[in-house]
């Protein structure tokens, strides 16, 4: 009997130790970088769901985190569009006034003189509190994005599973998963070395 429980120990070690032994997928790597050119986008977007109401700067605001997340420029806008009910009050018909940027692929045709920006490809995973901002009840705005705005970023990969059921959150889910060409973070510059001595 001793010598069974001696095996599974020195069984259970062995699969402890394997799962600490780090592993890399290509899915951890960075892309390599690409040159790419901005894009500017102007879009009206007027949301209309059954679950969730928004205020105009409400929605603004929301859908700003839904840009960054998924790659736009950092100085992208989203303004609350003219609403009946003014600020800070729901609307069933919010509004807002998108005006923003996104990276696309420039290639070896780009014109001379284009400013090119490098480029990688980005994992994005936008679910239930991911980013922060983001709830169920947000499910249907989501959708909204996906299918109005997300087009109009440079994606691939799409997985989506985001499942919205009017009137209700329970059994609603946010899952949308893509890679999406965005600017690359520039590390960010060393002080020069001082002489030594001084």
């Amino acid at each position: 009997m001793n010598s069974c429980w001696k095996l599974v120990a020195i069984i259970g070690c062995a699969l402890f130790a394997s799962l600490l032994i780090p592993r890399t997928s290509s899915a951890d790597e960075p892309s390599a970088r690409e040159p790419g050119v901005w894009q500017k986008h102007e879009y009206s977007f007027v949301f209309m769901g059954f679950t969730s109401t928004y205020s105009c700067d409400g929605l603004a605001d929301k859908i700003r985190v839904l840009l960054i997340a998924a790659g736009a420029r950092h100085d992208a806008k989203s303004q609350p569009g003219a609403c009946a009910n003014g600020f800070g009050r729901p609307d069933k018909f919010a509004r807002a006034s998108l005006t923003f940027y996104t990276l696309t692929p420039s290639g070896p045709d780009a014109p001379p003189g284009t400013k090119q920006v490098d480029g990688i490809w980005r994992s994005v995973s936008i679910a239930d509190r991911s980013p922060r901002e983001l709830g169920t009840g947000d499910c249907e705005l989501v959708e909204q994005f996906r299918n109005n705005v997300l087009p109009m970023f440079t994606t691939r990969n799409v997985d989506d599973h985001t499942t919205c059921i009017p009137h209700q959150n329970s059994g609603s889910l946010i899952s949308l998963r893509f890679e999406s060409f965005a600017a690359a973070v520039r590390a960010p510059h060393a002080p020069p070395a001082q002489p030594a001595g001084t």
